[in-house]
């Protein structure tokens, strides 16, 4: 399964041959290649950092515009690896993530950017993580009544096939991408990932810790989105249908029973305490009112994959997505006037401008549209 338009494919447990892990080292050794057609090459995320807009992309391309996109600067970035999120914890304090594990930093507003992560040492740290959780498993087992020996031998084999996985992916290279990133502030945030991987950090990137085993996500299924919601609340949405929710800053996280087998490709707040929006796979989309504890289906005509969404300032909800889905929303997401763009690619992220009209980026790189999502001219 890809998170979305071939971005961020995943099935990448396979073995790869010799080439393809010298490709995979290349590419996070490699500086991105400047070029002036990065603003029309594929765009998957953008973000905010003051009034800048900040967007990444393939082949490690990560463009700025300080005129609401009407020009765009190419960053000085070091690797070439696909990117798939952008957060922005202060108006200057920045990160991205991508394929090959990439957590990239930036401190001047997206301008330059440097290496903090890749998927080796993510490897490394989940490995760690899952010794921990040996040893801790082994000293209970050992004090534990006979009758709950057994039950606790099924999880302890669990976790070393979960390690073995994991050793296997490390001697492979850095395989596994990030999906999403989400930054409190210059110092706390979280990026989430293919197989369950989730790492946090509260020192901005400097040192991370494999947080996976505060998520009750056994099986491993993507992470693909984290956000955090109007009162509070963390977020992460993913493949089958998860649902994970924090009010603790992420100190913990609550599985929520979800309204949908399929994937969630992304969640956003609707600007009302407390309320939550997921959607995804086939345009489905879910409202919740009560922090995901109960869920109603929000009718969607367009039945196209939807991948990202924004609220404007006005309390406007524009959700985006394949096909060149544009949906809105005027009161509070419980209903969508679905737009279809004359070019059908897709899009990928959506940033709200003056008025009502919108900036887009995906497959067709960087538009501007009115609501509706016809180009301006």
């Amino acid at each position: 399964m890809c998170k979305t338009l071939g971005t961020a494919c995943l099935g990448l447990s396979m073995a790869m041959s010799a080439p393809t892990v010298f490709a995979l080292a290349d590419i996070i050794e490699t500086p991105s290649r400047p070029t002036t057609l990065a603003p029309e090459n594929l765009l998957t995320d953008a973000d905010r950092a003051g009034e800048r807009i900040v967007a990444t992309g393939e082949r490690g391309h990560i463009i700025f515009s300080d005129d609401q996109g009407e020009s765009w600067v190419q960053a000085e970035v070091p690797v070439r690896a696909t990117l798939t999120g952008v957060d922005f914890g202060t108006d200057t304090h920045g990160w991205a993530v991508g394929h090959s594990g990439v957590v990239l930093h930036s401190d001047n507003a997206g301008e330059s950017w440097e290496l903090q992560l890749t998927g080796i040492r993510a490897a490394e740290l989940a490995i760690e993580s899952r010794q921990e959780q040996i040893e801790e498993l082994e000293q209970k087992i050992e004090e534990a009544p006979e009758e709950e020996k057994a039950d606790l031998e099924w999880a302890l084999d669990d976790l070393f096939f979960s390690m073995e996985n994991l050793e296997s992916d490390l001697e492979i290279g850095p395989v596994n991408p990030f999906l999403d990133v989400w930054f409190e502030n210059e110092n706390h945030g979280f990026v989430v990932g293919a197989y369950g991987m989730i790492l946090r950090t509260t020192d901005g990137g400097e040192t991370w810790r494999d947080w996976s085993p505060r998520i009750e996500n056994p099986t491993g299924f993507h992470l693909n989105s984290i956000t955090q919601i109007t009162g509070g609340a963390l977020v992460i949405v993913g493949e089958a249908g998860q649902i994970f929710v924090s009010v603790d800053s992420g100190d913990s996280w609550e599985k929520r029973e979800s309204p949908y087998e399929g994937s969630l490709f992304g969640v956003i707040g609707t600007g009302q305490v407390n309320e939550i929006l997921a959607f995804g796979l086939r345009g489905n989309m879910f409202l919740s009112t009560d922090l995901g504890k109960s869920w109603k289906v929000v009718p969607n005509e367009a039945g196209a994959t939807l991948n990202n969404g924004v609220v404007a300032d006005d309390g406007r909800i524009t959700l985006v997505g394949n096909g060149g889905t544009v949906l809105m929303s005027t009161n509070g997401g419980e209903s969508f006037r679905p737009y279809s763009r004359d070019d059908r690619e897709g899009v990928m992220d959506v940033v709200p401008l003056s008025g009502t009209n919108l900036l887009i980026v995906g497959e067709g790189g960087v538009k501007h549209t009115d609501a509706r999502g016809k180009d301006l001219q």
